[in-house]
């Protein structure tokens, strides 16, 4: 009897340290709780600032490889920065770098994290991206296309790493080691998994684009989100919402924007629109009761401007992440219809995006001040 009792007793035991390890587990990668996120949004600054590479970068292959990384150069942008009020700059990686040098990559990145850290700069880190050139490769990059809008920009996975199911452990060990590394690095303030990830770019690379790219992210979608989450950062992770039609509704979301909107800990979106169309969509995005981020915003000619979007975005709590900070190699100051027409003999009446010239002078003082009143610099 004793011995069937201990037997009892003994397997009582190990079921509820089995119970105990898969609910630690599962509190570790799952979903961040509502109040957990509003909680870690009410200990951040009014969060403002640009996506970021430098002007000698044409994309991020050429921003972080080792033989074009400047780390003087992001210092002295990054002192720009910190004197107008930015206090953050949201940073895409690439897998490629995992896969080219694993070990370097992660002493630029922190290094890069010094530099920024120094400036009083939190930045966010995209891990993967879908739009623009879908055949990436290391090594030197290609000049900027004269006249042409983000010419050189680079995918992550490419097509031919997202075609090949095979391809995903490496695109697995690239997010592990990544998040695991910085996991509980107070400088990283968030994780954005994927940039885009519907994104077709039929009007620039549609011969090279897979036929079925929509369907391949979809699949693989949540498995980076729980694949970040394995690594149980202290940062929040998010995948920023984009291209949704007005008015905004459940019944007019793609898979793609479910699936962002149901793994997010914290919401963010991206909205280049009037700013009519912006604030509604911020108070349908606060509907889901998390922080809300626009990480993508500000294109001068389309009716987007720091002017009028960013009165509003600090009136609703919002953070803001204009697209560009310097102007250089991306050439993102030309619109994206410059893939149709590009501006080879004159540039466009208004810039699209970039808030400085390569010195590092406004292109409009009246935007840098308005910036600086607004986060207090001045």
């Amino acid at each position: 009897m004793k011995t069937l009792r201990f037997a009892f007793v003994t397997a009582v035991l190990f079921a509820l340290l089995f119970f105990f390890f898969a609910a630690a587990l599962w509190g570790q990668t799952a979903r961040w709780p509502e109040e957990k996120a509003n909680a870690w949004y009410a200990q951040q600054p009014w969060l403002v600032g640009s996506n970021y590479v430098p002007k000698s970068a044409i994309n991020q292959l050429e921003m972080w490889q080792e033989a074009t990384f400047d780390p003087v150069e992001i210092d002295t942008e990054f002192t720009w920065a910190e004197a107008m009020g930015m206090n953050t700059m949201r940073v895409f990686l690439h897998d490629l770098l995992w896969q080219q040098d694993s070990a370097g990559f992660q002493k630029r990145i922190n290094q890069f994290l010094t530099i920024a850290s120094r400036h009083h700069i939190r930045p966010i880190l995209v891990l993967f991206d879908s739009c623009w050139d879908p055949l990436p490769h290391l090594g030197p990059q290609h000049p900027p296309v004269p006249g042409v809008h983000n010419s050189g920009w680079v995918q992550s996975p490419g097509a031919v790493a997202l075609s090949d199911p095979a391809q995903y452990p490496r695109l697995k060990a690239y997010v592990n080691g990544i998040v695991g590394t910085f996991a509980k690095d107070d400088r990283i303030l968030a994780w954005d998994v994927w940039n885009e990830p519907g994104a077709d770019n039929l009007g620039s690379y549609s011969r090279e684009e897979l036929k079925d790219k929509s369907a391949r992210v979809a699949a693989l979608l949540p498995q980076v989100f729980e694949w970040a989450r394995a690594m149980n950062p202290s940062q929040p992770v998010t995948g920023g919402v984009w291209g949704a039609d007005m008015p905004l509704d459940q019944t007019n979301l793609d898979e793609l924007q479910q699936i962002q909107l149901r793994e997010s800990d914290i919401i963010t979106f991206h909205n280049y629109s009037w700013p009519e169309y912006f604030q509604q969509e911020i108070h349908w995005l606060q509907k889901y009761n998390r922080p809300v981020l626009c990480t993508e915003y500000m294109a001068r000619s389309v009716g987007s401007t720091f002017d009028t979007i960013l009165p509003i975005a600090k009136q609703e709590h919002v953070g803001a992440i204009n697209w560009g900070f310097v102007a250089g190699k991306t050439q993102t100051y030309l619109p994206w219809e410059s893939w149709d027409h590009p501006y080879i003999v004159d540039e466009p009446p208004v810039w699209f995006h970039e808030v400085l010239h390569p010195d590092g002078t406004p292109y409009r003082d009246a935007e840098v001040n308005l910036i600086r009143q607004l986060t207090g610099k001045r």
